[in-house]
């Protein structure tokens, strides 16, 4: 199906009266533009027969959005019209920080944007700030109400105000949009339990343990300490509700379609306040289907698509960004594939990336990371990774046994050697990673810790021994060197920029003793901070060195994110070698994980075109020594041409 039907057209067109006839022949000509992705994911997960009416009730809301956007967003609209690749520019450097922990409240962040434009952020992650439960709720995964503010953060207008100003100083904010599931006291799940049959079909409600038991044959545990099984019995709605998560966070009905336009409604509700990028949480878990794991099925990404094509329609400046820690198969899938391709999320998070990185740093290797990383399929070019270190969860230890015995490893072994060596368990290990959701049945054991304190700068800080610190900074750097030097949009977690170690008193805040990934979730101290500026302080040389690799990706075009990023044959293990084939030339990522000197031969890189090769991080010619070049202890360089 192409344009838009006529009673489609007709139902906006009465949506939009009022408006001047160019506003309503922009709307036209995107709805006709979109349409054909609208109607085909709406189709793809509901029906042909439910469609074409789903469809013009989007199309509704969608215009009633655009009526009613302010000029400065529509404006932005127009600019990202023209600039489709915003996002995946070098200038892109993302910081993601919980915003009271950051600076109290809303209007405290607002306050700390010279911190944010002196460390070169264009992109703020704020953590889930829209009103959760009280008392528990998954450091506030479990949304009450989507249309709310976190009392003791603001409110809604103060959200609005803070998205305009950072947008002003070309911070674009980004927040999170749980799809999957509900707080229990959510209006929706309230409506069930008190009997209204429309709201119970907004979940997955069983009387018995029939289909339940069915399901959980082939369904994993995500919080196996805490959450055990995925059904929980609701006594005042009388029947088993889904609870993948927790028992207080219950999984919506994706196959309801009054259920997309619930959330098609909160999309555009928040991208009207001034959001630019929406984070899908728990994107991967939508849709059931008996006897699968219920994740990455193929309806999530019809769902995806006819979200997406909404916005460009309403709103396009927005972007999605998919939360999707799933393996590497599935992960390409959420940038598009197939019928989706590039019709679903613009980003998507590279955790492979980010745990081979840390992988690469326990076993002074490159060999498992260059091949898990070099099977990656490709992805769109108009969709961009988000690289990343850490992040506000654990890790866990997605390494695919495939890889693992493509280079002669165990992948059970080195998860349960990755777990060991963070966690501090293993000989010589300086690294103070707290272990996170035990699974005895699996063997799976997650990690919890700052980078800082993962990378054992931590502990080398309590020794006092400068060369020690020393090496612990290199870890931390060349793991950034290759986070910003991979392409996509990097974006640092709050306190690495100044190696914020791990909070000693995590435990002791309410609501947190039982969860360790706190121990990762520091108030930012700003009387430290102020170290930032003291070359000779750990927290300014951490800091230089994080600015310096942000100014220096800015200037080089290698590192667009349409540009793939093609790891090489390894020439030594402990050395990653990672090209950009830019048509203004070359860069090569030289990456030594090692505490010891590695050496790279010059030979490869006049093959690779470089004549007179540069880093460009340093900005120092790079010189031969008997037909090498050689890498310091966790050396990273921007090899470019001259």
């Amino acid at each position: 199906m192409g344009t838009a039907p006529a009673p489609v057209h007709a139902t906006v067109e009465e949506a939009l009266a009022g408006l001047p006839e160019h506003r309503r022949e922009l709307f036209a000509i995107r709805l006709d533009r979109w349409w054909a992705d609208l109607y085909a994911g709406l189709a793809a997960a509901y029906g042909d027969a439910v469609a074409a009416g789903l469809g013009e009730r989007v199309a509704r809301l969608a215009a009633a959005a655009y009526r009613d956007r302010d000029p400065e967003l529509l404006r932005l609209d127009a600019a990202r019209t023209l600039e489709p690749d915003w996002f995946q520019a070098p200038g892109m450097l993302g910081y993601a920080a919980y915003a009271d922990r950051f600076a109290g409240d809303l209007a405290g962040v607002g306050e700390r944007i010279p911190y944010l434009r002196e460390l070169g952020v264009t992109y703020l992650h704020l953590m889930p700030l829209l009103r959760p439960r009280e008392g528990e709720n998954d450091g506030g995964y479990a949304v009450a109400d989507y249309r709310a503010v976190r009392d003791d953060l603001g409110d809604v207008e103060g959200l609005r105000e803070l998205a305009t100003r950072l947008r002003r100083s070309g911070i674009s904010l980004v927040l999170d949009l749980v799809l999957n599931h509900v707080a229990r006291e959510h209006a929706w799940a309230a409506a069930a339990r008190a009997g209204d049959p429309r709201y119970r079909a907004y979940f997955h409600v069983f009387p018995d343990r029939e289909l339940p038991d069915r399901y959980e044959e082939t369904l994993p545990e995500v919080f196996p300490d805490f959450a055990p099984g995925s059904f929980t019995w609701d006594e005042e709605l009388q029947g088993w509700v889904w609870t993948t998560f927790n028992s207080w966070q219950w999984d919506v009905d994706w196959s309801n379609p009054d259920v997309f336009c619930e959330y098609a409604d909160i999309v555009l509700f928040l991208a009207n306040l001034g959001v630019e990028v929406l984070r899908l949480d728990a994107i991967a878990f939508l849709w059931k289907r008996l006897g699968t794991d219920c994740q990455n099925q193929p309806e999530v990404h019809a769902l995806t698509q006819a979200l997406r094509a909404m916005v460009r329609i309403a709103c396009p400046a927005v972007a999605f960004k998919a939360e999707a820690i799933v393996g590497p198969a599935d992960l390409v899938h959420y940038l598009g594939r197939g019928v989706h391709y590039g019709k679903v999320s613009d980003l998507a998070y590279h955790n492979g990336l980010m745990v081979h990185v840390w992988s690469m740093l326990a076993s002074r290797d490159a060999r498992l990371a260059a091949h898990a990383l070099r099977a990656l399929p490709p992805i769109p070019a108009s969709t961009s990774w988000v690289t990343y270190l850490r992040c506000h969860d654990d890790i866990g230890w997605a390494v695919d046994d495939g890889d693992a015995a493509a280079v002669g490893v165990s992948g059970h072994q080195h998860r349960a050697y990755l777990s060991d060596w963070y966690s501090g368990a293993f000989p010589g290990s300086d690294a103070r990673g707290l272990v996170f959701q035990h699974n005895p049945a699996t063997g799976d054991r997650r990690i919890s810790g700052t980078a800082a304190s993962l990378a054992g700068l931590e502990a080398a800080r309590e020794r006092g021994e400068a060369g020690v610190v020393d090496l612990a900074l290199g870890r931390l750097w060349v793991a950034y060197a290759i986070v910003l030097g991979w392409g996509g949009l990097p974006v640092v977690w709050m306190g690495d920029e100044i190696a914020l170690a791990n909070d000693p008193a995590w435990a002791e805040e309410e609501g947190h003793g039982d969860d360790n990934r706190w121990v990762h979730r520091p108030r930012m101290p700003w009387r430290t901070a102020y170290q930032r500026h003291n070359p000779d302080a750990v927290e300014g040389r951490a800091f230089a060195g994080l600015t310096r690799l942000a100014r220096v990706r800015r200037s080089l075009p290698h590192l667009h994110a349409s540009v793939p990023a093609e790891v090489l044959e390894l020439s030594d293990p402990g050395v990653l070698p990672v090209l950009r084939r830019h048509p203004e030339g070359p860069m090569l990522g030289l990456y030594n994980v090692t505490p010891d000197w590695r050496s790279w031969p010059m030979a490869r890189l006049h093959e690779l075109g470089f004549v007179h090769p540069l880093d460009a991080i340093s900005g120092s010619p790079i010189h031969e020594s008997d037909g090498s070049v050689w890498l310091a202890p966790y050396a990273g360089w921007w090899v470019v041409g001259r």
